[in-house]
């Protein structure tokens, strides 16, 4: 085994995918670089491009009602349910303002397109529009009957034509008020249930209205009248219009868009008074119920988003009426149930959450894509040997297994048909295992899917499988064996395919020969329900962890109990051999991971990301990378860099041992300037103190505050503002205590005496320092007139002794 190999694992650098978005609103900037999110309380801004997170904004505890992007990227506004609207500088999501918006929460908001004002509707009926930069109102109007739903400027300002649209979710009616003559201009009645959408188009002359009521309403601006109704035949949660002329020969052709409950996003044209594309976004295999609650539409860019009930962002492309899907973006994959690395290289990650569906994740993006055809949620996953094919276990009774081969190269975004299934259990299918060896190839150019799958169910018996070699052919189960008295919480495959292990809710963990079915041995111990079971790639032991916190390694020779490691505060969820074998990663219901030394049993350490169950692990093929997955929704993936870490305190310590000489060297060619700037930058307080002490009490040049006159020139030419404010930190400190406070009251004196107010104020913190500094000294202060005052008395007895 190489040097490498026998270096254990104990420092680790985390990346995390976490969720952004939990429902609500979502806008994009003009340019889509932009993306903000609500998520709960709180608003995450994301790099839309790349993934990249550029910043979370804490709430102040009250859900995020609304929020919006100006066009021009350079504002948020937010506002939630505690009635305040706070304006934030992007991209650096600086604080600017905090205001009380209404007297009830703010339900909907628009910004215009000269990215200088901002619409909100209050639940109260009223509209006011406020100035961005100015944070004041600049017009007010009442006149609605109830909560405002719909919000939508036309217009620029200075311009004669400068409309803003509104419409209320009680009286169903549509207001247009002219920004100009600050009055309103119409009122627009035709619908019969809560208006969602509001938009113009772009010459100003429509306005479209959708609602609740399943029609889109089309109003004549010049006229103030009703022109048509269309039955859309669904729940209009979002619609407006596309640019003239996209999608159509015909430049002059207006198509919308709309979408809603069905979870369809669809076009109609207004000249043919027709649906002319549509894009289903509901599997066909789930019962689950996926709507349409947001269409994000930035015309200069043809960025065309339908944001899911699900939390899932959508990019369509708008290159022809199939609107096929360019991006699947995941706002929040719930709960992670199970995870392992797929394709060449480990170059996706696929999931398993709290759904029917399997999502592949790249790691580079937001990016993901779906495997749907399960009706019931997911429980399990595993992957074949290459990490071409996987395969599935669902609580709707059956087991799948997928070629990945076109989800990996990009071709596909979704697959909804399985490789082959596996029916028979009698219940949920709660595990599944692929053969741990590469299958033969047989002289065929795709590759060949594993040669068998084993599954266990709720129905507490096991199966093996025989998989066919042609899609669509029917799996057959070679045996079938009851393997437990409770549910199967795990199964595992020995890394030579000739055993396989099952782990139960029974308290034990069975061994079995893969081959015939039958079991090996009983694997008792355990206090409670056993989650987990794992083979070691390379000793002949397997792990066991269970809901009684422990985790124990067995012998496979006799089936002994070798160790048991104790460290975990609740259940030991899941388990993953690393370091080729040498260490073992455990992950726990007290949202920890931790990573075991086999040998000593000793915890190398202790992961602290997640905030909920960890559910879940994965290694990489290269053993760099462990990922948990946990309840909290959060993936993390964890690089090792122990190896990096010690070169690196190698590095620090040889430097360390460098300076120190150096500063040694300063200190007798009597070099202050040097001495007392790297004695600072060692970060090393005592050095410091020592060096000010020595000077301050073995010297004493005239005019000099500190005892050298090199040395107040030290300090008054210190022109790193970082350096001083690090002296002023440790004088602060040193102030504090009596015996060392005659120093910093020195270097305390030099600084004054040296620095004006306007440097001083420079010092990023001051403030804090100074309130630090004037309480010790007022009382430093206080002790020395005592002592002063106390002297006096000598003075005065001396005097009398004279007189006897």
């Amino acid at each position: 085994m190489t040097e490498d190999k026998k270096l254990l694992k104990s420092k680790f650098e985390p990346f995390s995918i976490e969720p952004f978005f939990s429902g609500g609103k979502a806008s994009i900037s003009a340019d889509g670089i932009i993306l903000a999110t609500t998520d709960d309380s709180e608003v995450v801004v994301t790099n839309f491009e790349t993934g990249k997170r550029i910043g979370r904004i804490r709430g102040d505890g009250e859900s995020i009602t609304t929020l919006d992007i100006t066009p021009d990227g350079s504002y948020l506004i937010t506002c939630s349910r505690s009635l305040q609207m706070k304006t934030y500088k992007l991209p650096s999501c600086e604080l600017l303002r905090t205001t009380k918006a209404h007297e009830s929460p703010v339900i909907v908001m628009c910004v215009d397109s000269t990215s200088t004002l901002v619409a909100t509707g209050g639940a109260e009926g009223s509209v006011k529009v406020w100035d961005i930069e100015g944070g004041y109102v600049t017009h007010s109007f009442r006149g609605h009957a109830g909560m405002i739903s719909a919000l939508k400027f036309w217009g620029n300002q200075g311009s004669s034509k400068w409309f803003l649209a509104s419409a209320s979710d009680q009286d169903n009616k549509i207001r247009v008020w002219d920004l100009v003559k600050r009055k309103g201009i119409a009122l627009f009645e035709n619908h019969d249930s809560v208006i969602r959408a509001l938009d113009f188009s772009e010459d100003g002359e429509t306005l479209i209205s959708g609602g609740r009521d399943k029609v889109i309403n089309l109003w004549d601006m010049s006229k103030l009248r009703l022109l048509t109704t269309i039955p859309i035949m669904d729940t209009v949660e979002t619609a407006g219009f596309l640019k003239p002329g996209i999608l159509t020969d015909d430049k002059t052709e207006q198509i919308i868009f709309a979408g809603g409950e069905k979870g369809e996003t669809s076009l109609w044209s207004l000249k043919r008074m027709r649906r002319i594309a549509i894009s289903p976004h509901r599997q066909k295999n789930t019962t689950e119920e996926t709507s349409i609650t947001e269409i994000i539409y930035k015309p200069g860019i043809d960025l065309f988003i339908s944001v899911l009930s699900d939390e899932t962002f959508l990019q369509l492309s708008l290159e022809s009426l199939d609107l096929n899907v360019i991006r699947r973006i995941g706002g929040n994959h719930g709960q992670i149930i199970d995870c392992t690395f797929v394709g060449d290289n480990d170059q996706c990650l696929a999931i398993a959450t709290n759904s029917p569906e399997v999502r592949i994740i790249r790691q580079e993006s937001l990016d993901h894509s779906v495997l749907a055809a399960h009706t019931g949620i997911v429980m399990s996953i595993d992957r074949s040997f290459d990490g071409l094919w996987l395969g599935t276990a669902s609580k709707d009774k059956h087991a799948r297994l997928w070629d990945l081969s076109e989800i990996l190269n990009g071709n596909k975004d979704m697959l909804e048909d399985s490789f082959t299934i596996f029916s028979g259990h009698l219940d949920s299918v709660g595990a599944i295992a692929l053969p741990r060896t590469p299958t033969i190839r047989d002289n065929q150019s795709s590759v060949p899917p594993p040669s068998f799958v084993i599954t266990g169910s709720q129905d507490l018996t096991v199966k093996r499988w025989s998989v066919p070699r042609k899609r669509g052919e029917i799996a057959k189960a070679i045996y079938t064996r009851k393997a437990h008295d409770k549910d199967i919480n795990a199964i595992d495959v020995s890394p030579d395919n000739k055993m396989f292990s099952t782990a139960s809710q029974d308290r034990t963990a069975k061994v079995w020969d893969l081959e015939t079915g039958e079991i090996i041995a009983k694997l008792s111990g355990h206090k409670r329900g056993v989650w987990c079971v794992k083979f070691s790639p390379y000793e002949k032991i397997i792990a066991t962890g269970s809901g009684d916190m422990h985790i124990k390694i067995w012998s496979l020779g006799d089936f002994s109990v070798l160790k048991t490691f104790e460290g975990h505060t609740n259940s030991v969820l899941n388990l993953s051999f690393l370091t080729f074998g040498e260490q073992l990663a455990s992950s726990g219901a007290d949202n920890l991971v931790k990573v075991w030394d086999i040998k000593t049993g000793e915890c190398n350490a202790t992961l602290d990301y997640h905030k909920e169950k960890v559910w879940c692990l994965a290694l990489s093929d290269d053993d760099k990378t462990l990922v948990s997955g946990g309840g909290d929704g959060i993936i993390t993936f964890w690089t090792d860099v122990t190896e990096k870490k010690i070169q690196e305190e190698r590095n620090n310590q040889n430097e360390l041992i460098m300076k120190q000489q150096q500063l040694d060297n300063y200190v007798l060619m009597k070099d202050w300037k040097n001495a007392i700037v790297l004695a600072l930058s060692l970060d090393q307080p005592y050095q410091a103190l020592k060096l000010f002490t020595q000077i301050l009490e073995n010297t004493s040049e005239p005019n000099s505050i500190t005892g050298l006159i090199a040395v107040d020139k030290a300090i008054a030419t210190l022109s790193d503002n970082e350096l001083l404010k690090k002296l002023l930190l440790r004088v602060r400190n040193w102030n504090t205590n009596g015996q060392t406070s005659l120093v910093a009251q020195a270097i305390l004196s030099t600084i004054l005496c040296y620095y004006g107010i306007d440097e001083l104020c420079a010092i990023d913190g001051v403030s804090n320092l100074i309130e630090g500094l004037i309480p010790y000294s007022e009382k430093h202060l206080i002790r020395t007139n005592e002592m002063i005052e106390e002297s006096y008395i000598v003075d005065y007895v001396l005097e009398m002794m004279d007189s006897i």
